[in-house]
């Protein structure tokens, strides 16, 4: 047999490295998609199902530490139930693969929660991580429930939870199928972002998609705590923009039709409107960001609702979302919109000359002047109109006298009475001051109001003469 020529054998060469290269590429690519299918939920909501394929063997010291268990059990713990025999005991139960001496453990624990208002040793946390990540449901509402209870009362440190590496196990309970389970595991995800550092820690470890996903519950008692650990979490102004990008803001849009009423209250408390202002404020370029949270405030404004949004941060960072969004973004007709509704009350009003000045002044005078988007002109005229009684805004406005008479001819011309009506008060509260009532005599707005008298009496008798016909 002949020896290969030269472009033969480099031809070998290529055709071998490209073999090596298309098996390391296979090989990374069978782990990588094995490690995504080991991390996925699924495989733990039916850890249990694999679990009953076999019966777990009962070790030999596994079943003295039972015995022992039970015994110190029925003679009431004659030391204490938080000494180091019973954790030994406690330690050996969880970490069984025999669902029963796990029962019997997380079953202990919740005992220990509803019935000793002592604090709870660091160690004793231990076989939490064994019990919260058992194959058992009953093993895992147990031990959900006792964790919850031993935070609501403070019998555990916070930081410490998350210390001991209970977090990962409790976040992965969030997807459990259970609604118990669920309900259980955001109790402690609320108790637990109370803490500035806990809260740092559930963000990084993306704790907020599923908590945003048992925000839309059908059970209410999940619902309510999923919704409690979002308002927690929305202290942090890092996890703000988390919940904005994973779309927490079109949820707690849709959260405001809940019937239930702790759900509401959740959404209207003041950390939450605190929140929002903050949120506001600090992204007030971002128009997705201002139309849902101008959104949410809105169908807010209810009258029992009113004055808390009015005392938030909200009107501010409302007012300067205002200033900074482009006028061809639908969220300013929100923006302007909210604060009409809050305008029509006087506190809101007074809220809002608080922060007015020279550059919001003019927005919304120019706003009320551009004729592209009416809805938004008529908003920013009735804003104006609210506040004009204020020395403060008088005296803002009378910057800007050219351009209010402008805007006021075009809505005693416009078709819908509402513009008409809107700048005939307007004119009215403006005539009360010299240098407006000066303006106007000199202008046409007389004669424009004229001519809106007369169309107002044709229309009139026109109406009567119909409801005379009609009668007969």
């Amino acid at each position: 047999m002949g020896q290969l020529c030269g472009r033969c054998m480099q031809l070998l060469r290529d055709f071998v490295a490209f073999i090596q290269k298309m098996s390391s590429e296979l090989v990374y690519s069978i782990k990588e998609c094995l490690a995504l299918i080991s991390e996925c939920s699924c495989l733990k909501q039916n850890a249990s199902k694999t679990r009953q394929l076999y019966k777990p063997m009962l070790q030999p010291h596994e079943r003295v530490t039972a015995q022992e268990f039970l015994q110190q059990i029925e003679r009431g713990f004659e030391m204490s139930p938080l000494g180091k025999d019973p954790l030994e005991a406690l330690r050996t139960l969880a970490f069984s693969e025999n669902p029963g001496l796990q029962q019997s453990a997380a079953l202990y624990y919740l005992h220990m929660s509803q019935h000793m208002n002592v604090p709870l040793p660091a160690e004793h946390l231990e076989p939490f991580y064994a019990l919260l990540r058992s194959a058992d449901l009953e093993v895992q509402q147990m031990s959900s429930l006792s964790l919850v209870n031993f935070l609501l009362e403070g019998n555990i440190d916070k930081e410490m939870v998350v210390q001991m590496g209970l977090l990962e196990p409790i976040l992965d309970l969030l997807e459990s199928v259970d609604p118990t389970v669920q309900c259980n595991s955001c109790a402690c995800t609320m108790t637990l972002a109370v803490s500035e550092s806990n809260r740092e820690a559930i963000g990084a470890a993306q704790g907020v998609t599923p908590l945003l996903s048992l925000a839309n519950s059908y059970d209410p008692r999940v619902q309510q705590n999923a919704v409690g650990a979002i308002l927690n979490l929305t202290q942090s102004e890092r996890i703000q923009l988390v919940l904005c990008k994973e779309g927490a803001l079109p949820v707690l849009t849709l959260l405001l039709e809940s019937p239930d009423s702790e759900v509401q209250d959740a959404l209207v408390c003041t950390e939450l409107l605190q929140s929002l202002g903050m949120l506001l404020s600090a992204h007030t370029t971002d128009p997705v960001i201002a139309g849902h949270a101008a959104c949410i405030i809105k169908n807010l404004n209810l009258s029992k609702n009113r004055q808390r949004i009015i005392e938030s941060p909200c009107v501010e960072g409302l007012l300067q979302t205002m200033l900074s969004i482009d006028i061809e973004e639908n969220s300013l007709h929100y923006v302007t919109s909210c604060l009409a509704e809050l305008a029509k009350q006087e506190g809101g009003t007074l809220r809002m000359v608080k922060w007015m000045n020279e550059p919001l002044t003019k927005r919304l005078v120019r706003l009320a002047g551009q004729r592209e988007h009416t809805e938004t002109s008529f908003q920013a005229a009735s804003i104006i109109q609210h506040m004009i009684d204020h020395e403060k805004m008088m005296l803002l406005l009378k910057c800007h006298i050219i351009e209010i008479q402008a805007y006021l001819r075009n809505f005693l011309t416009h078709q819908e009475v509402r513009f008409q009506q809107l700048a005939i008060s307007t004119l009215c509260r403006l005539q009360a001051d010299p240098e407006f009532s000066l303006a106007f005599r000199k202008s046409q707005m007389a004669k424009l109001l004229e001519q809106v008298r007369q169309q107002t009496e044709e229309t009139q008798e026109l109406l009567r003469a119909a409801i005379c016909h009609a009668d007969s």
